[in-house]
């Protein structure tokens, strides 16, 4: 790590240039190219995307879903069989085992282990109910749910999207459609995968069309994604547990792509994640299609076994994926490219524009 800090990839960034909205039409953000051998930038937009990659390049997307994941409940003491009273805000951010999902609730302090949750519908008819059964080390409540037939249909009905807390507003029923990409299939996220946000289904097959080879794999982005880093040190830093998939297509699409010698491009920090999880797991050998949780992660001197290119959107000042997105292209490069896009006026973070790293 030679001694990094986490403060050693900070910048300056004015609120106005965070996105609070997204662009008025998908595909229609800004884009960035940065050359990672010579720091090289371009201006560009990402409906040129198909220009950036050639003929048997392989594509890698996340076609993790987003779930409706912000809940308002009342709660009760089941014992005392008093009525619900008071709202409070539960955000899923995991599962846990069969009805169990760690969350985070607010006002955090009012509730207790052993507290009875019940989840209205607009009707005031209640369609949910929880206990909480532990409180977590950061204040989060592993909470057990009442059996339903269809959960995640439940959440469609109650529940709100999880916009990240440096989007200051309330969602609204356009977000529904615009905090998930166009191939979103897999529920289990309670973030988007950003840089996913800007394609198109008229993009994709503009890329299927011009010989680009186009897999799936699936990260369910867990609201770590936005936790701070409580360290100083790069080299202390410890990451969330995310839930991932490597379909047997997908497996066998990368290591094709591997013995053919063709570039294999993520889209997204949370495809590089996976990916070179999965290639470190599997060392030297081919890939093989399974299911699993990582923890991976990439800093300056980490060796990359399968990316070969990026999209990515611009990332927090100190966070963990600007560190990822540095060691790939290089701090300085990085760095310089964020001073520009600031310069330039480029939109920040999750609806925001983007970046593509070759």
């Amino acid at each position: 790590m030679n001694g990094l800090l986490v403060s050693d990839f900070d910048f300056e960034l004015p609120e106005e240039l965070i996105a609070q909205q997204p662009p008025a039409e998908r595909g229609a953000s800004r884009m960035m190219l940065l050359d990672r051998a010579t720091g090289e930038i371009e201006d560009r937009q990402f409906a040129e995307f198909a220009s950036q990659l050639r003929a048997g390049d392989l594509l890698v997307l996340n076609n993790s879903r987003v779930i409706p994941a912000r809940l308002y409940a009342r709660r009760t003491l089941r014992r005392e069989k008093e009525k619900p009273t008071g709202r409070i805000e539960v955000m899923l951010t995991e599962p846990a085992g069969e009805n169990q999902w760690r969350a985070l609730v607010r006002p955090g302090r009012k509730i207790a282990i052993g507290e009875h949750l019940v989840f209205p519908a607009p009707s005031g008819e209640i369609v949910l109910e929880a206990d909480v059964l532990e409180r977590g080390q950061f204040g989060d409540r592993l909470i057990e749910f009442a059996p339903v037939d269809d959960f995640f249909g439940v959440l469609e009905r109650i529940g709100h999207m999880p916009l990240p807390p440096y989007i200051y507003r309330d969602d609204v029923s356009n977000d529904r459609e615009r905090y998930q990409t166009v191939y979103s299939q897999e529920n289990g996220s309670v973030a988007a995968p950003t840089a996913g946000l800007h394609f198109t289904p008229e993009i994709l097959d503009e890329l299927a069309a011009s010989g680009v080879e186009i897999a799936r794999i699936t990260l369910h982005v867990g609201l770590g994604t936005f936790a701070p880093l409580r360290v100083e040190r790069v080299d202390e830093v410890k990451l969330h547990r995310e839930r991932y998939t490597l379909s047997a297509d997908a497996a066998d699409a990368l290591n094709c792509a591997v013995s053919e010698h063709r570039r294999i491009v993520a889209v997204g920090t949370t495809v590089v994640r996976t990916l070179e999880h999965c290639a470190q797991q599997a060392a030297d050998e081919p890939l093989k299609p399974h299911s699993g949780t990582t923890e991976i992660f990439i800093s300056p001197g980490f060796k990359f076994r399968l990316v070969r290119a990026m999209l990515t959107n611009f990332h927090l000042p100190q966070s963990s994926l600007l560190m990822l997105v540095s060691a790939f292209a290089g701090r300085e490069n990085v760095l310089a490219a964020y001073r520009h896009a600031v310069q330039e006026r480029y939109r920040f973070f999750s609806y925001g524009d983007c970046m593509f790293i070759s």
